[in-house]
């Protein structure tokens, strides 16, 4: 990608993206009072045979006819806008996002999206980095790749903060679709070892100074009391893993930890889920994925926070050495669990890794994790939730609305801990069915003491499963990155 100032109507591409809006007057163009008239005129004379809204998500193409030095004219919508409004930072994101997200296959793109401040470019810049994602790994017919060339038009090419802003979009962006490659893998191609070698792999090519890896096997994990990532993992011939990667700058402001839920397939194990809908289960891995890519974000860009992150990677299956319902872990640091419900495996794994980030004594730490479909009843799939104590919890919404994701703030109520009594252990994995969610948060709470904690549940947005919308392709989606970097960024300016 490039920043230019370059005359949008001289701008040599395959594709010229611009902004419309909707309006009850028809559509119109945004920010480009460079068009030529006619060209304009055409947008709203033509608008109902083109099918032309100008609403959110719409991708149009239309001619150049000579009238632009781009080959195709790109129209993508944002929705409702006032006359002389310009978009906010998410609608332009989402804007760019749409309008790569639909070329794919085509060499060159120059988005001409409004662009005249620093927040504008640097939305404009991640959503079409964002958009600009396909994963063809398993294809063995050409695929449309994403476009080899984005020029973003704006008058602040040569700004250096524009120039920062688009290093840093760049980073983001390799973060974000690094976690959606390792989401979409499959699952006979990546299980805990595999993931492991995966972590390993994407530090070193990224060229992370600073970031160590530290990878425990089944036997470290038995000598080290890991007997939530043991018990999970138990049931498949694929023995589980967990994995530190850390990146320790010198003099840093700020020490966090990340935990990140990585079961590479979940059967649900012995209590076994409905087959239907679990070819998804894949995605089971996607805390950890964007816990890995985090670190390796921040490293890249050479933050002064000490960011550690623990992948608890296991596979969930049944078979003979699967463990039971009604059997009892014991998780690192004595306290033990009686399993009711195996499906509810990833509080298991999530606890181990939760009291291992905390005897390293961090400021803050962060679990994120696919936790419970519970969220997707509760919020859906586009919204994510966060639980923890309340500074914790303000601080990822807050850091979440930066970056332009969605997450919730919901209450880990003191009454529903009850549910969570067992009769032979210190606590169960299951509590009532109602607030299931809220449960889960309350369980992870047990291994966190009195740090500062947060618990992102993202088990809906994390994968998605119908069509594509804005920068957000089918499948992996990528999400808790952006925020997760943004909390870290504002931690190391604090």
């Amino acid at each position: 990608m490039t920043l230019t100032s370059a005359n949008p109507i001289r701008q040599a591409a395959d594709a010229l993206v611009v902004a419309v809006a909707s309006s009850p007057a028809g559509p119109r163009v945004v920010g480009a009072d460079w068009l030529p008239d006619e060209i304009a005129a055409q947008v709203a004379d033509l608008a109902g045979v083109l099918g032309i809204t100008g609403a959110a998500d719409e991708v149009r193409r239309l001619p150049a006819a000579g009238k632009v030095a781009a080959k195709a004219l790109v129209l993508t919508g944002v929705g409702g806008l006032d006359a002389g409004a310009t978009p906010d930072a998410e609608t332009l994101r989402r804007a760019a996002g749409a309008a790569l997200r639909e070329l794919a296959g085509t060499g060159s793109v120059a988005v001409a999206l409004p662009a005249e401040d620093l927040e504008q470019v640097t939305a404009v810049a991640e959503g079409a980095l964002l958009g600009a994602y396909a994963y063809t790994r398993y294809r063995t017919a050409d695929a449309d790749a994403a476009p080899a060339e984005i020029a973003v038009l704006t008058p602040r090419a040569r700004d250096k903060s524009a120039t920062r802003a688009l290093a840093r979009a760049e980073v983001l962006a390799a973060a974000v679709h690094g976690v959606r490659d390792l989401v979409n893998a499959a699952p006979n191609d990546l299980y805990p070892a595999a993931f492991a070698d995966a972590a390993k792999a994407a530090v070193k090519d990224a060229g992370a100074r600073g970031v160590k890896v530290t990878v425990l096997d089944e036997k470290a994990l038995a000598a080290g009391g890991y007997g939530g990532i043991l018990g999970v993992g138990q049931g498949s011939a694929r023995p589980p893993r967990l994995v530190k990667v850390s990146y320790s700058p010198s003099r840093p402001a700020a020490k966090v930890a990340l935990v990140g839920k990585g079961i590479t397939f979940d059967s649900g194990g012995i209590s076994i889920k409905p087959a239907a809908g679990m070819d998804a289960m894949k995605s089971d891995m996607a805390g950890a994925a964007a816990v890995l890519h985090t670190v390796v974000a921040a490293a890249r860009l050479e933050l002064p926070v000490a960011v550690t992150g623990w992948l608890c990677l296991a596979e969930n299956m049944p078979s003979g050495t699967a463990q039971r319902p009604s059997d009892v872990l014991t998780i690192r640091g004595g306290k033990t669990v009686e399993v009711l419900n195996t499906d509810a495996e990833g509080r298991l794994v999530m606890a181990d890794g939760l009291v291992a980030a905390v005897e390293e004594k961090p400021d803050l730490v962060l679990d994120i994790a696919t936790l419970t479909g519970a969220q997707l009843v509760a919020l859906g799939p586009r919204v994510s939730a966060v639980m923890g104590t309340d500074a914790a919890r303000t601080e990822v919404v807050d850091a979440a609305d930066a970056a332009g994701e969605q997450f919730w703030p919901m209450p880990l109520p003191a009454d529903l801990r009850a549910g969570l009594k067992s009769k032979v252990a210190d606590i169960a994995n299951i509590g009532d069915r109602f607030g299931g969610m809220l449960t889960a948060g309350l369980f992870l709470q047990e291994f966190v003491g009195s740090t500062p904690w947060a618990h992102l549940d993202i088990a809906g947005p994390a994968f998605n499963e119908k069509a594509p919308f804005g920068y957000t392709p089918v499948g992996g989606t990528g999400v808790g990155v952006r925020t997760m970097l943004a909390l870290i960024e504002a931690r190391a300016t604090r």
